[in-house]
């Protein structure tokens, strides 16, 4: 049986019969010639063994291409993977409506851990590739791994559900369809790699193959757990250490807005079919064979050099707008940042340091504004159980957890400028910073 399993001619019929499946499920929104095309050199390469192994140098090449990839992808995603886990509800979110399965709620609750776990296997599995350990099991959770997100940024791309992947967090932000086309091209990689293997072996004894997997595998834990209880070493945040909010909230040169293309989406009654027509040729008076949907709009081209900050606001609990007021204070300025007070860390030697602060600070007249999203009850709550004495006002949510990975987190600025911040872990002492920030 295993050596029928294991034939030239049953890989050849499971192959094609799982390309012909692919083929015929694939949706409208991707071009069957593409899928064929795509479909057609993963089947060369799974049935090619025997041709690629002639060629050493391109299983070595892909081999560096894909470990290399997968080190600095993780690597990225583990400087922040509190942000990287936002990425991930993002999807559970998307999942859990789609499919109505309540189980993608409970992948939202563990996304933290999901997302360290997933930094940590690119990067081990990377080096693991690069060093020729335990090759077998490597490429196989190599390709299970590539093949996940290569359904992801597929899904998200055909169905418009998550417009940016966070598969380079905040240094490289690709569009859906780029990072399915970068899947694509690591999913080849991949395959080659496989039917190559034969040329992949280890680059020292296994003594010192197993020893440095080791301490790769460990520095991988290391890093995001770092990073979640700190605050990201490489900020490529809009809200970084020294950028200007106001700046930031400017249009880069030569700035085009984004255009969209408003139409509507007809049903075909004779084939099922839903299509999109724009406001000059859709069959609104064809009723025997289109039935209208929806009304939907079309992006025609993305912005051209948009601010690299697009909603930043703040309300005081009235409604006033604070905006201008925050960003052109000349003097220095201290904003904690609560974005949601039910998850806000719950710790009275934390409460009573951010106290002690907002008190000499208020001495010497230097304001403390607490940011969030939370309602007015959340509010009244969080005052009254920790003491709280200053000020609160509204922002929303998502730009506040973009400004700072902490919640709370504390931002120095002065006249619109991010001086300093810091993680809850590390919450500064008001002479501290008085002495070496407030210069």
């Amino acid at each position: 049986m295993n050596k029928i399993l294991s034939s030239k001619l049953f890989r050849v019929l499971w192959s094609s019969g799982l390309a012909m499946f692919l083929f015929y499920i694939c949706p409208s929104c991707f071009s069957k010639i593409t899928i064929g095309f795509i479909l057609a050199i993963l089947f060369f390469l799974v049935n090619g063994s025997g041709f690629i192994n002639k060629f050493p140098i391109i299983t070595h090449i892909s081999r560096v291409l894909v470990g290399g990839l997968f080190i600095f992808s993780g690597f990225i995603k583990a400087n922040d993977p509190l942000g990287f886990s936002y990425k991930l509800e993002e999807y559970f979110e998307v999942f859990k409506t789609d499919s109505g399965l309540s189980i993608f709620e409970s992948f939202a609750h563990i996304a933290l851990p999901l997302s360290i776990l997933l930094c940590v296997s690119e990067m081990a599995l990377g080096f693991m590739l690069l060093v020729g350990y335990k090759r077998n099991l490597t490429l196989g959770l190599l390709f299970t791994q590539i093949a996940f997100f290569t359904f992801l940024t597929f899904y998200s791309a055909c169905y418009n559900k998550v417009t940016t992947c966070g598969c380079f967090g905040d240094f490289l932000v690709l569009k859906p369809w780029t990072s399915f086309w970068k899947d694509v091209a690591l999913l080849v990689l991949i395959t080659l790699l496989i039917s190559g293997k034969e040329n992949i072996n280890e680059l020292f004894t296994s003594l010192i193959t197993l020893s440095l997997t080791a301490i790769a595998i460990a520095l991988s834990f290391a890093f995001p757990i770092y990073a979640y209880r700190n605050l990201p070493p490489f900020d490529f945040r809009p809200y970084a250490i020294g950028m200007n909010i106001k700046e930031n909230l400017k249009p880069g040169e030569n700035y085009k807005p984004a255009e969209y293309e408003s139409g509507f989406i007809y049903e075909n009654l004779k084939t099922g079919k839903q299509e999109h027509f724009n406001m000059k040729n859709y069959p609104w008076q064809d009723t025997l064979n289109w039935k209208w949907i929806a009304t939907d709009n079309i992006l025609i081209h993305d912005a051209v050099n948009p601010p690299k900050i697009m909603d930043f606001s703040i309300m005081s609990l009235d409604g006033a707008d604070l905006k201008d007021s925050v960003l052109n204070n000349k003097d220095y300025m201290f904003l904690l940042i609560c974005y949601d007070l039910n998850k806000t860390e719950d710790n009275e030697t934390l409460h009573a340091k951010i106290n002690d602060l907002y008190k000499l600070a208020d001495t010497d007249k230097i304001k403390v504004l607490a940011l969030t999203a939370s309602d007015l009850k959340q509010i009244d709550n969080y005052k009254h159980k920790h003491q709280a004495m200053y000020d609160f006002a509204n922002a929303d949510g998502i730009v506040l957890k973009t400004m700072i990975r902490a919640n709370p987190g504390l931002i120095l600025i002065k006249d619109g400028t991010i001086i300093m911040n810091w993680h809850h872990n590390n919450f500064p002492t008001y002479s501290d910073v008085k002495q070496k920030f407030m210069k």
